[in-house]
């Protein structure tokens, strides 16, 4: 049975400041804070300690229009030609007057097919929908976090239309639990709204609200781009940058540039990433017997289903797995159709040649993560070679595997259980507990950006 969501308390619901005056309000808060109830004042209220989370958190149509398969071009918050195509698109898919602008018949419109494709109902006129909307009177990330750590959370949200300025508010938010009810440990939200242009002109005043001599963490909820002068800025500052590849709009260009910044320093995290953590686990955990593991070198066929939309973590999981085994990328190539294909070769040290192929499958129910893995086999053209392994996420994952053969040339067949804590708040609270670079995910990454490149 899943636990109930705490209950919120609001010391302070947004209200709208100058962004001179942002620190100032902030300590008022806390220094007015006194609250009573029937039974006398409320418990003692921890004020941000522990780390500084900055939320980029994009305009909302670009994101309607890419989950609903309009737009394709990067999710940066700018109306450009390609976004003003798009929406005409719609339009005039709809029968609506083509004005090229996000009317609110547009929005509705969107919101609903978005919320069709994800089995959820279509959210309000703000798109809180915890895919791509933050609003600070329903304050989801900082429920997550603040279970954990009181935290400072600043939100930009970059709007489209005509500039005037940035639009500061601030809140303070703590949840109110029966088993610590001694103390409310809250989150304080500093939300700033403007034009990507305006945010980017302030960008030089957002590090003076980070808390000093604390963990900064950046979770950039867009298209990852290494030239953008407000990311750079960020993640000069920050001791994490953070991303969730699951919404990336082009995957493979997307991870591309995610190594360009891995290769300039920048110490990243991929909560995509996170959700293959069981996959690798079972895989490393199928070779663990002495004589499986001296049959591991003899893999040379590899299999990977996916749900059909968006093949990061495949590629990721192909990344990791052939950094841990030394392979050398030689060819990448596509297939289209109704399962997307992709076939890449590698070679062994020992100059022997492996090949893989990720199939995105169609599925009728697909879950909240767009392209989550459904199944893996690893085998070898040695018959004598015990190294079979077939991993499926449930039982009909296993599907088409098992009427290519797969079955049959397994030796070890397992199950990932389902994965409850995939949701990227969830990641994200457990993701602000380290910081710095991360080998593995760099180490595979590099891989993966070379058969890219191919």
């Amino acid at each position: 049975m899943a636990s109930q969501a705490p209950t919120i308390y609001s010391l302070q619901t947004p209200k709208d400041i100058s962004l001179s005056d942002v620190e100032a309000e902030l300590s008022q808060i806390w220094q007015s804070y006194g609250i009573g109830d029937a039974n006398g004042a409320l418990p003692a209220a921890t004020r941000a300690t522990t780390f500084s989370l900055v939320v980029y958190e994009p305009e909302e149509t670009q994101y309607l229009l890419a989950a609903s398969g309009y737009y394709n071009g990067p999710i940066d918050g700018i109306l450009g030609p390609q976004m003003e195509s798009a929406l005409r698109e719609v339009q005039r898919t709809h029968k609506l007057p083509e004005t090229g602008t996000a009317t609110p018949e547009t929005l509705a419109i969107l919101r609903e097919e978005v919320a069709k494709r994800h089995g959820t109902e279509a959210t309000g006129e703000n798109g809180s929908n915890a895919s791509y909307g933050l609003e600070a009177k329903s304050p989801r990330i900082a429920d997550e976090i603040a279970l954990r750590n009181p935290c400072r959370i600043i939100a930009l949200c970059p709007i489209t239309g005509e500039d005037e300025g940035v639009k500061a508010q601030v809140s303070a938010y703590c949840p109110i639990q029966k088993q610590s009810s001694s103390t409310l440990i809250c989150c304080e939200y500093i939300t700033l709204t403007g034009t990507t242009a305006a945010l980017e002109r302030i960008g030089g005043m957002i590090p003076a609200l980070l808390i000093g001599g604390l963990p900064k963490f950046l979770w950039w909820k867009a298209t990852p781009d290494p030239n953008n002068a407000l990311f750079k800025r960020l993640a000069a500052v920050c001791n994490n940058v953070i991303v969730d590849s699951c919404e990336f709009n082009k995957p493979e260009s997307d991870l591309l540039s995610l190594q360009e910044l891995v290769e300039t320093g920048v110490p990243l995290a991929d909560l995509n990433w996170r959700r293959l953590s069981a996959w690798q686990e079972l895989t490393a955990e199928a070779y663990d017997p002495p004589l499986r593991r001296a049959s591991l070198r003899e893999i040379d066929r590899v299999t990977i289903d996916y749900e059909k939309g968006n093949p990061a973590q495949a590629l990721m999981f192909l990344g990791w797995l052939a950094s841990r085994l030394e392979w050398s990328p030689v060819s990448y190539e596509k297939e289209s159709g109704d399962y997307q294909i992709t076939k890449i070769s590698f070679l062994t040290q020992d100059q022997r040649q492996v090949q893989a192929e990720l199939a995105g499958v169609p599925v009728a129910d697909g879950g909240e993560i767009i392209g989550d893995l459904i199944a893996l086999r690893l085998n070898s053209t040695n018959p004598q070679a015990d190294c079979g392994t077939l991993i499926c996420s449930e039982t009909g994952g296993c599907m088409r595997m098992e009427t290519q053969g797969g079955a049959q040339s397994s030796g070890l067949f397992q199950h990932v259980t389902s994965l409850s804590e995939q949701k990227a708040e969830v990641l994200l609270s457990q993701q602000v507990q380290r910081w710095g670079h991360e080998a593995l995910f760099e180490e595979s990454l590099g891989v993966l950006a070379k058969f890219l490149k191919l």
